[in-house]
């Protein structure tokens, strides 16, 4: 850990920041005001959220067995460090869509962050933009498209001492642009929807992705035992995106007025599913408006589905079970994630999602196929706890112990030594991994 003596690489020493924590812990006794643990960071939070906010981001479907079933997938996959491997300098760069990002991670697309934070989406959009790393605005967003891209913009364009070596330049040198996403719930209004994608694009949101298994919310019993639907209530948030739009204003102004849960009921979670034929409209019409940007399918579970995806057109998938608030019963993501990898693996760019908590489980991810790899509830728990500090505190927290797993298990660059490397990784089918609080009696 010596910051002295650190060869430059093409990589941020993200590994830095322990040292960092340690140090000002001996210095002047400062401690992180919250755990990173991910089980004591999603236990914490109850402390700092409302029952409503807290089960927003924590509900699962049914039993919570697919949510379960993430973590236990993940478990079993076990890593195989290699030694005397000279790790002294890593590449944890890779490229998606043209963009080349300083690590194998993204913000995933969370609605309603203003149940966390009183800026809402501009918080995470911010430190994505100062890390490098790609963001994805969700349309159940509680903050306009605009905003969100401008806070981003803002995040990219900080360079000072203090985060110098948190940014990525990029191998020409300049500020790095990272790829930024706009995910979109898609209504049965074909006018709200191209409305919306056109203002993303504008906005330079320049990849699309669209989420195909969420039409209908799923069972979620612990939202249900609280009424849980937050655009029910007086003083609801969660509709900016709706009311800053000018089609759905004008078509539906009036009636959001009287009923708040218009936008959310009528274009987001509308309960009517759609099929691949609409999907290659969407495509065909994103295309035209962006200029060929590429175009991603959210919800991917079955090498079948995958193989379609790209017999449609999409440039992207991801393998994903909403973390598990959907299907209640449903294989874990990492499960299906080889076979996906096999089918499509070197024709399209496979984003991963769910049940993602560590740096180890990123490394699993991108050894059994992953290209990306979304972040979700780690970044909103941080968010609740202190803002952009415990926002940023979590994701470079999250690349850190990245960083330093490549050092200790011996692995030098993510695209080369880990990206499909079966070898990297061995598969026991027999244990579960601890319950919830469980690991403290370890």
């Amino acid at each position: 850990m010596d910051s002295e003596n650190k060869p430059n690489g093409p990589s941020p020493h993200y590994s830095l920041y322990q040292r960092e924590v340690f140090k000002r812990g001996g210095d002047t006794g400062q401690l992180p005001s919250f755990s990173v643990h991910p089980e004591e960071l999603q236990e914490s939070i109850k402390k700092k959220l409302s029952d409503r906010a807290y089960f927003y981001a924590s509900s699962n479907a049914g039993l919570g067995w697919t949510d379960r079933a993430n973590r236990e997938a993940f478990y079993r996959w076990r890593i195989v460090p290699r030694t005397l491997v000279d790790t002294n300098v890593r590449d944890l760069t890779t490229t998606i869509f043209g963009h080349r990002i300083p690590a194998p991670i993204m913000f995933a697309p969370i609605g309603i962050n203003k149940l966390y934070h009183q800026l809402g989406e501009l918080v995470p959009a911010k430190i994505a933009g100062e890390l490098g790393i790609p963001y994805c605005l969700s349309t159940a967003g509680s903050q306009p498209i605009e905003a969100v891209a401008a806070a981003n913009d803002a995040g990219a364009a900080i360079k000072n001492d203090s985060n110098s070596v948190w940014r990525y330049d990029g191998p020409n040198g300049g500020s790095a642009q990272s790829p930024r996403f706009y995910q979109l719930y898609m209504g049965h209004d074909d006018e709200i929807t191209l409305s919306l994608i056109t203002r993303a694009w504008r906005a330079g949101f320049d990849v699309l992705m669209l989420t195909t298994d969420t039409w209908q919310l799923g069972w979620r019993p612990t939202d249900i035992n609280l009424a849980n639907y937050t655009f029910y209530y007086p003083g609801t948030v969660g509709n900016e995106i709706g009311m800053s739009d000018p089609v759905f204003m004008r078509k539906h102004g009036d009636e959001l007025a009287r009923d708040s849960g218009k936008w959310i009921d009528y274009s987001v979670w509308h309960g009517k599913a759609h099929t691949w034929e609409k999907v290659r409209w969407l495509i065909g019409e994103w295309k035209k408006i962006s200029g060929g940007r590429p175009f991603v399918l959210k919800g991917i579970q079955s090498a079948a589905d995958a193989r379609r995806a790209l017999e449609v057109g999409c440039d992207g998938i991801v393998v994903t079970n909403h973390a598990g608030r959907q299907v209640d019963g449903a294989v874990g993501s990492l499960e299906v994630l080889p076979e996906i990898a096999e089918a499509v693996g070197d024709k399209m760019t496979i984003i991963f999602d769910s049940g993602v908590r560590t740096g180890a489980d990123v490394f699993k991810a991108i050894a059994l196929g992953a290209h990306v790899v979304e972040v979700g509830r780690l970044y909103v728990w941080g968010m609740a706890h202190e803002g952009e500090y415990g926002c940023r505190h979590v994701m470079k927290s999250l690349l850190a112990e990245l960083d330093i797993l490549m050092t200790v298990a011996g692995y030098k660059s993510i695209t080369q030594d880990v990206y499909r490397n079966k070898d990297a990784l061995r598969f026991n089918p027999n244990g579960v991994p601890p319950g919830p609080g469980e690991h403290a009696k370890l």
